[in-house]
């Protein structure tokens, strides 16, 4: 299999090297255990089944494995998945590294940078501009290779990076619609709002919450790390720093999409509208490049468990 596992068909035969992203243990309703082999390359991610499994298979078959497997793709309910016929751990010998099978974002990290530099440039409030620059000086190399999530959006290397540098385009553009925004503050909020999960994610390869992450989450972190640094700037007393703690702290919309606090002031409105159409588009370009015209994607359980149409017409 050459084209990858994100562009695979039903019936397909596999016949390739992976990565095990995660496993879980499972038992069958006759009582004989398998595996549950989240695997991933550098196209995207699948399900596999290794039924009948053994006490050996649990201990080989660990997150960050590479493997070598021959296999099918079968469907189940609505998804992909990868029915497993033979596996191994991969060997020295075979040549292959963990680099080789990692998703990355679609744009340089060079541009991204300037990207990021550009908009702290555009920034004219010095409150605002001054704790951004600390942030991204304290963060840069993580942020640029952190991805923005677990699964679903941007969760991939760069992907935060990629995620805020395309909120950013969109900001632009909405600014240039509704002048009466405060771009600054609209632009400190962007770059920021998802730092935290430096913090709440353990990192690149097989990204998973870390026990911080899982306790507090993103959102209240970033909160007193906002403060923390204000105070380190010595920033007293500036409305900018409470307002720029509300954008974060409502970034999710609601409280059961994680918000303590719904938007209460115009920008944070939309900086919460603003990162669901970058989070929803990415989730929806991926999922539709890899299927043909005239065809459905998988049920994309994000999207409210919804499989989308790519229409045979092309564009313009």
């Amino acid at each position: 299999m050459n084209k990858g596992i994100g562009h695979v068909n039903v019936g397909d035969a596999i016949d390739s090297f992976m990565l095990i992203k995660d496993v879980t243990k499972g038992v069958t309703s006759n009582g004989k255990p398998f595996l549950t082999l989240i695997l991933r390359d550098s196209t995207g991610e699948i399900e596999a089944k290794l039924w009948d499994s053994t006490k050996e298979d649990e201990a080989l078959f660990i997150p960050e494995q590479i493997i070598k497997l021959a296999g099918e793709i079968n469907q189940f309910r609505g998804k992909s998945q990868l029915k497993i016929f033979s596996v191994r751990p991969a060997q020295l010998t075979d040549g292959v590294h963990i680099s080789d099978f990692v998703e990355k974002a679609p744009v340089e990290k060079k541009v991204l940078t300037e990207k990021l530099t550009e908009a702290i440039f555009e920034m004219k409030n010095p409150t605002l501009q001054r704790i951004v620059r600390a942030f991204i000086k304290k963060y840069q190399e993580d942020l640029l290779n952190y991805p923005a999530a677990v699964k679903n959006h941007h969760e991939y290397v760069s992907g935060l990076a990629h995620h805020v540098v395309s909120m950013l385009q969109i900001a632009k553009e909405l600014h240039k619609l509704y002048p009466q925004l405060n771009k600054d503050l609209l632009y400190a909020g962007v770059i920021l709002h998802d730092i935290g999960k430096i913090r709440e994610l353990s990192g690149v390869v097989t990204t998973s919450y870390t026990v911080e992450g899982k306790l507090l989450g993103h959102i209240p972190m970033m909160v007193e790390e906002i403060a923390l640094m204000a105070k380190e700037l010595q920033i007293e007393g500036e409305e900018e720093v409470l307002i720029l703690q509300h954008l974060i702290l409502s970034h999710h919309g609601k409280a059961e999409w994680g918000s303590p606090k719904p938007p209460q002031v115009r920008e944070a409105e939309l900086l919460h509208l603003i990162d669901l159409i970058d989070a929803k588009m990415n989730m929806l370009n991926r999922a539709l490049d890899k299927v043909k015209p005239g065809e459905f994607t998988e049920r994309l359980f994000a999207m409210d468990n919804r499989a989308f149409y790519k229409p045979l017409f092309e564009e313009g």
